[in-house]
């Protein structure tokens, strides 16, 4: 008798945007491809679960609407938060944004993301950079 494999344990992957068409969309077909998703529509959001979720990857937006509390939560801020986290710090981080693609491409490369993509975003490549950044 041959025991049984152990099954993998599911890849967690929190996606961080303030569209919740978009965080469904990305998120239905990252469990299609065998991930737990966790999201967030906020910076604050973005770091509890970063914190409380522990995921194995961060995709996430640039953009967001300017907050009500007057704290101005992008993406740039939300990665500077992870990277002062302990637990979080070496997630790696996909960026994905609608705006303005060199700038914004420049400073989250420098910033710490693994990837960068334009919205609309081809979710093959995406799956396939996921794949590779968690080596999988």
């Amino acid at each position: 008798m041959s025991a049984k494999p152990t099954p993998e344990k599911k890849k967690k992957i929190l996606v961080v945007d303030d569209n919740e068409i978009i965080l469904k969309t990305i998120s239905l077909r990252l469990q299609g491809a065998g991930y737990e998703v966790v999201t967030a529509l906020d910076g604050s959001e973005a770091v509890s679960a970063a914190r409380k979720e522990a995921p194995d990857l961060v995709l996430l937006d640039i953009s967001f609407p300017p907050d009500v509390g007057g704290v101005e939560w992008d993406g740039f801020r939300i990665m500077e938060w992870f990277r002062r986290m302990e637990n979080v710090k070496k997630i790696p981080v996909i960026v994905i944004t609608g705006g303005e693609e060199v700038k914004s491409k420049e400073r989250a490369i420098s910033g710490g993301a693994v990837a960068f993509f334009h919205k609309p975003v081809d979710h093959d490549d995406l799956l396939k950079v996921i794949r590779a950044t968690l080596g999988h």
